[in-house]
């Protein structure tokens, strides 16, 4: 049975990934997996859910660029490296797989001295610090963009597989989601969503598009705020139901767990920019409008926005300059150009990768036979 290591930690951008390959692998061949996290970070929550063993690192962050300070700070987190290592002692993995985050440093660095096979799988076009330091010791880096080729120095460990997506969000039928989420069949469906704690740049935006479409009945829009940003949005639209129905067609909820139904339903969505996001928009082949999270980690949702409208899948607005009004008329543009939205979802498509799950899982195994390969022949 194959054994494999797979850390990931602080954000879902960085777990969702981790545990769509854990899948992948298992699909291909029977594997017995550990999953390494840190202490504080949402792995705690999710990785047990998913019935993965669970052990966890003590780290704290590095500096986003390669530095002398940052050395340094792997240097002083040496008790991180001691126990990364005994961890791959004793479980032995046949290769060791990193997505991100700090808890990946000791992680895949011990596994790269011990000489176990070693992947980082990069989601963003601007890679993270952690990645960067470990292009330069593991053999291979999984790209979800090309465009982030050109921020590693050694290409010849780079391998472009595009960001890896769960296998539900492939599946659903537009009928389904439709149905599931109680939707009218044949409405133009707008789906609004800003990630799980809500984006209030967005939310404040919406509440003017809600009041446009209030009377409109043409349109229905799911519109899904985030926990915390909830009871701000439904106090500053009058005549709101206890469901969150408002207007003609406006159903605005908290959270909703049913994401692929969401994603399989819409015609259009209004998004931030994370990595899995925009992989599950693309294999989708839903057009989007793209409002970047401006404080992310060196802009890096702005470059992957940029990726999506260069190839003519998505609009952008930044941040600092979405109002209701602008946001509002890029929704009607392209709800009354059906020809718009059709090149949109063509282009959405093209970058799409739904056997990107599967070709990091490949190339992860085919590391680990190739050592296994090599050790039986003596090299």
């Amino acid at each position: 049975m194959r054994r494999v290591i797979i850390s990931g930690g602080g954000t879902g951008g960085h777990i969702y990934p981790a545990i769509t390959i854990a899948r992948a692998i298992a699909e291909i061949e029977p594997t017995e997996f550990l999953y390494v996290g840190s202490k504080t970070g949402l792995e705690n929550t999710l990785i047990p859910k998913e019935g993965l063993p669970f052990v966890t690192l003590d780290v704290r962050g590095l500096e986003r660029k390669l530095s002398f300070r940052n050395f340094i700070t792997l240097g002083k987190t040496a008790a991180s490296l001691i126990k990364a290592e005994a961890i791959i002692h004793r479980f032995k993995p046949d290769v060791v797989i990193g997505t991100g985050g700090f808890v990946c440093g000791p992680v895949l660095l011990a596994a790269s001295l011990s000489g176990i096979p070693t992947l980082v799988q990069e989601q963003n076009v601007i890679p993270g610090v952690t990645n960067t330091i470990l292009s330069k010791f593991v053999n291979r880096i999984a790209l979800g963009y090309r465009e982030a080729a050109g921020r590693f120095k050694n290409k010849d460990v780079l391998v472009y597989t595009g960001n890896p997506v769960r296998q539900d969000i492939l599946t659903v039928s537009r009928e389904e989601g439709r149905g599931a989420l109680g939707l009218e069949p044949d409405k133009f469906t707008l789906l609004v969503a800003g990630g799980s704690r809500g984006a209030r740049s967005i939310n404040t935006a919406m509440i003017e598009v809600h009041k446009y479409f209030k009377d409109i009945d043409d349109i229905q829009i799911l519109h899904i705020t985030g926990d915390h940003e909830y009871d701000r949005v439904i106090k500053q639209l009058d005549g709101i139901d206890r469901k969150g129905r408002y207007g003609q067609g406006s159903r605005i909820i908290p959270y909703l767990h049913d994401m692929p139904a969401a994603l399989a339903a819409a015609d259009l969505a209004v998004y931030r920019a994370g990595a899995v996001g925009l992989a599950e928009l693309a294999v989708r082949g839903v057009p989007s409008i793209l409002i970047p999270y401006p404080y992310a980690a060196e802009d890096h949702q702005r470059y992957n926005a940029q990726a999506l409208v260069m190839c003519g899948a998505a609009k952008m607005i930044l941040d600092k300059m979405l109002t209701g009004r602008d946001l509002l008329e890029e929704i009607l543009h392209l709800k009354e150009n059906p020809k718009a939205l059709e090149n949109m979802t063509k282009a959405s498509k093209s970058m799409g990768k739904p056997q990107a799950a599967r070709a990091i899982a490949e190339l992860a195994l085919s590391i680990a036979r190739r050592r296994n390969a090599d050790a039986k022949k003596g090299v």
